[in-house]
């Protein structure tokens, strides 16, 4: 067993008594369902119709009795009707791109902003940071919460951050050789391109400063993991957070264990529950993960339903931590893909193409209409070096296709093409063409 980190942020929070979190947890939940209550006419509507009141709650587990909040009941109240106080009287505003309809909008008091630096302080230690260290920033900023998030963090933790944002690739790969950062901010799909450009101009940046990557905003695969390791010369640690609920910081793994991300249960309350019953599950059981925020002033979230698939634990960790762990996102329960009566999760697809030889990490996943069924294609690359000819590219497209048929039990088109042939991420990677 590793041993626990000299560090922590938090440590009397980050070690509390698992009876004693439970307590400050009930408090906080009391708390945090009268704010809705009283200043959310959304929540009154909601509790009202569902016949409770937040006197009801006598204990955590009588959570269950109130109603859930999904993204449209956001999208419903847009753009501040969510927000538990004026607007006049928020500290930062920030919202969703709105690709699929109206942005969701998230509000921040002054004391919200603090406890999001705190929270992600926290995590950033959690991960292997420590300050003054140099972090390189390349979450993107602006309305996308990664980039503000982990900077304010950094700054708390006592890093000096470089806040490059996405892009410029080439430019970012200059800053790392130059500046020597220790800790790397990014998506796990970004990171991997840093990588590869960094390659292309002949720099050895696994050989370089870099120690951790702290990647997210995406869901991503152990075999990713691996392949980041080697290609950056780090430790790569998950971390997980939702515009919705805060932002980056509401959960992180430790760079002790890797073994699930701890969930900061003084500040949320997490849940698991059945997708299709909407029945909690009890500890252990892979279903859809639900939190609700205990100590958000401007926007409190009740019983928000991420659509994320896990399963949570609260089995001691190596780390000397004692929140719950949020074990690895398989995948979002809106992603899920069903081919043939198959459900499949792009990031299964990811793990079988990393898992072969010669097969580069970029992959886009295009979604079409074969009669009345829905159907797969993929397109992927093989590694520079490995031979691009007709005969060579469709033996390899023939191999993913033979795994992917073994492991997933779904039969797809694949074809494969040379290196840099698909699209780079600059943020979060387009992994699904929807052109039904």
């Amino acid at each position: 067993m590793s041993e626990a980190p000299d560090f922590m942020f938090d440590r009397e929070t980050e070690t509390m008594p698992r009876k004693a979190l439970a307590e400050l947890q009930a408090e906080r939940l009391r708390w945090s369902l009268e704010r809705a209550y009283e200043h959310v006419p959304h929540y009154r509507q909601a509790f009202d119709a569902a016949g409770v009141k937040p006197g009801r709650l006598r204990t955590i587990a009588d959570i269950r009795h109130f109603p859930f909040t999904v993204k449209t009941d956001l999208r419903d109240n847009y753009p501040f009707a969510m927000f538990a106080q004026p607007v006049n009287t928020l500290a930062r505003i920030h919202a969703s791109s709105g690709t699929t309809g109206k942005p969701t909008v998230v509000g921040y008091t002054k004391a919200d902003v603090e406890r999001w630096g705190d929270l992600m302080a926290r995590s950033l230690a959690c991960i292997g940071a420590r300050p003054g260290d140099i972090v390189h920033n390349a979450y993107g900023y602006g309305l996308f919460t990664g980039g503000l998030g982990a900077h304010y963090g950094a700054e708390r933790l006592g890093c000096a951050v470089v806040p490059v944002s996405g892009g410029g690739t080439e430019r970012q790969v200059t800053l790392i050789e130059d500046f020597r950062p220790r800790i790397l901010c990014s998506t796990p799909s970004y990171a991997l391109n840093i990588a590869e450009v960094a390659t292309q101009m002949g720099v050895d940046i696994a050989a370089g400063s870099l120690a951790r990557g702290i990647f997210g905003a995406e869901p991503w695969s152990e075999q990713m993991r691996a392949e980041l390791d080697r290609a950056l010369g780090l430790k790569s640690v998950d971390v997980y957070g939702l515009s919705e609920i805060m932002g980056p910081g509401v959960a992180v793994e430790c760079d002790t264990a890797r073994a699930g991300l701890h969930g900061w249960e003084d500040c949320f309350l997490f849940e698991i529950i059945d997708p299709e019953t909407l029945e909690p599950l009890p500890m252990g059981e892979e279903g859809e993960l639900v939190i609700t925020t205990l100590t958000k002033e401007a926007m409190p979230m009740i019983r928000y339903r991420t659509r994320d698939i896990t399963r949570l634990t609260d089995e001691p960790c190596a780390c000397g931590r004692t929140h719950l762990r949020i074990l690895r996102v398989t995948g979002r329960d809106d992603d899920m893909l069903i081919i043939r009566g198959v459900n499949v999760y792009p990031s299964q697809i990811e793990a079988v193409i990393i898992g072969l030889e010669g097969l580069a990490p970029y992959y886009q996943i295009r979604l079409f209409k074969e009669g009345h069924l829905d159907a797969m294609a993929l397109e992927v690359e093989v590694q520079p070096g490995v031979p691009t000819d007709e005969q060579s590219l469709c033996a390899r497209a023939a191999e993913l296709r033979h795994h992917i048929k073994s492991v997933i039990g779904v039969t797809c088109e694949v074809v494969a093409k040379g290196p840099g042939e698909i699209p780079r991420s600059q943020g979060k990677a387009v992994r699904v063409v929807d052109e039904r």
